[in-house]
């Protein structure tokens, strides 16, 4: 059974850096694409950045491209999500994810982890 599960979330200054881990088990996932999603209260759930199977394209939204990284270690099963320069606005519960191909769209992924909380103070 596949399983993601999230680390590294926490509280942070504006301007401060955070580096997210998710660590994937199930053989099957090293072949997926990854992504993370956040979802802040009353929000809908919107994609923050994917990367592909083998970690060489990632995808970002807009707001994050020159702030956030995301990357994965195939051979330690481990996807991470580098964010620098943080602002109040990416205060959200951060979730990782897994499709079979890299996609900005939630439906489009089979599993999910529980999410790791972030909050920016301003």
């Amino acid at each position: 059974q596949e399983q993601l599960v999230e680390s590294g979330g926490g509280l942070v200054q504006a301007g401060g850096s955070l580096r997210l881990s998710c660590a994937a088990s199930g053989r099957a996932l090293s072949t997926y694409a990854m992504g993370w999603f956040r979802q802040a209260p009353g929000k809908e759930r919107e994609f923050v950045a994917a990367v592909n199977w083998s970690g060489k394209v990632p995808y970002y939204k807009d707001s994050v491209e020159v702030r956030f990284t995301i990357s994965r270690d195939n051979a330690k099963n481990m996807v991470y999500l580098q964010m620098n320069n943080l602002k109040a606005e990416d205060t959200a519960v951060y979730y990782c994810a897994a499709a079979r191909f890299p996609a900005k769209v939630p439906n489009n992924y089979e599993y999910w982890g529980q999410g790791t909380q972030v909050t920016v103070s301003s």
